[in-house]
């Protein structure tokens, strides 16, 4: 997920807010405003053995992202997807459909959020010495966002999100991600995000051509085993007004398209580098649960900011991978409560 990530400064006189200073001077205006409350939808092996939208009803949540995945290898220019021999079925095109049927049949609406795995690193390390490789993985990508811009706009999913974390691609080829938004524009009429990661946001050129700046959140906060919702919300204090200040540049709201904890001692800092360590963590729900709190405590109210994708959830318990009492579901958790408690008071 969030690999070899470097702490960054917040300061509101960074490199980038210096630079952007000019490109909204009016007073923003976040209009018709409607947390979404939603839940990071994990693509199932295989068809689902029953129906998984009742348990997402059940914690209230009203939005879901549906997630198809292609991978790049390591020093390859070249997106893989949509293949039965290694794809789980929740990520092809027939899965990803079913998905959004059972959802719109129970009323939940949609951010398809098609990502990029990729073995041995992650998206923001992906880099090229050469035009070449550049153009040809950019290709291979257009071809692979394109074909789910046309099922979102088949099957009239509410939200899609462009791409995920390509940190090194989004500061060096911003002209790419301009064109293609153009292209998904002709083909698509829904709203439009990119999910940047937490120390890429701010970096971001192209926010005015979407309707959310979109922020994965797994901002380093308080290194302890399990600090309390006060210290959680004091740290909060620093990324908040950083997050502001982007929102009130580009006149955008930022929504939150992924924020998640693991469920072990220390989940409030930099939860990348336990993920390598994850199964001989002590278990400890209450700092997942006090992690939400904090996070809906300190945003909720923020006129600019229109909720988020709590990272993960399994549907029917189905696609985890053998750790799932420490892992970032609450399903079964304490934190199941919190998070049903914020959510369904949006109802």
């Amino acid at each position: 997920m969030k690999y070899l990530c470097i702490l960054i400064s917040i300061s509101l006189c960074s490199t980038w807010s210096c630079s952007q200073s000019q490109k909204s001077k009016a007073a923003p205006t976040f209009d018709n405003r409607s947390i979404m409350c939603g839940l990071s939808f994990v693509a199932p092996p295989k068809p689902f053995s029953q129906n998984p939208m009742p348990a997402v009803q059940k914690v209230s949540a009203s939005w879901i992202a549906v997630i198809p995945y292609g991978f790049t290898r390591k020093n390859e220019s070249h997106v893989y997807y949509n293949n039965k021999n290694w794809q789980w079925w929740g990520e092809r095109p027939e899965g990803v459909i079913e998905s959004i049927r059972l959802a719109k049949e129970a009323g939940i609406k949609v951010l398809l959020k098609p990502q990029v795995y990729i073995p041995g690193s992650w998206p923001g390390g992906l880099d090229f010495d050469t035009e070449e490789e550049w153009t040809a993985w950019e290709s291979t990508y257009e071809t692979f966002i394109l074909e789910f811009t046309d099922i979102a706009a088949k099957q009239q999913v509410e939200a899609l999100c462009i791409g995920t974390e390509f940190k090194m691609s989004t500061s060096k080829r911003p002209a790419f991600w301009r064109k293609l938004i153009q292209k998904i524009r002709t083909r698509y009429t829904g709203q439009l995000t990119y999910a940047a990661n937490w120390d890429e946001y701010q970096t971001i050129s192209f926010w005015d051509d979407l309707d959310f700046i979109g922020v994965d959140a797994y901002f380093p906060l308080v290194d302890q085993k399990a600090p309390s919702i006060k210290q959680l919300k004091k740290a909060w204090a620093g990324p908040k007004k950083a997050l502001e200040q982007v929102a009130t540049t580009f006149n955008k709201p930022i929504l939150f398209t992924e924020f998640g904890y693991l469920s072990v001692d220390g989940c409030t800092y930099n939860n990348w580098e336990l993920e390598a360590k994850v199964k001989q963590m002590p278990i400890n729900e209450q700092a997942q649960a006090d992690a939400y709190e904090a996070l809906f405590q300190s945003f909720w109210d923020e006129p600019w900011w229109h909720g988020g994708f709590l990272w993960k959830w399994f549907p029917n318990g189905e696609g985890h991978e053998g750790y799932v009492e420490r892992d970032y579901t609450p399903q079964g958790k304490l934190g199941e409560e919190t998070l049903r408690k914020w959510y369904i008071s949006r109802q």
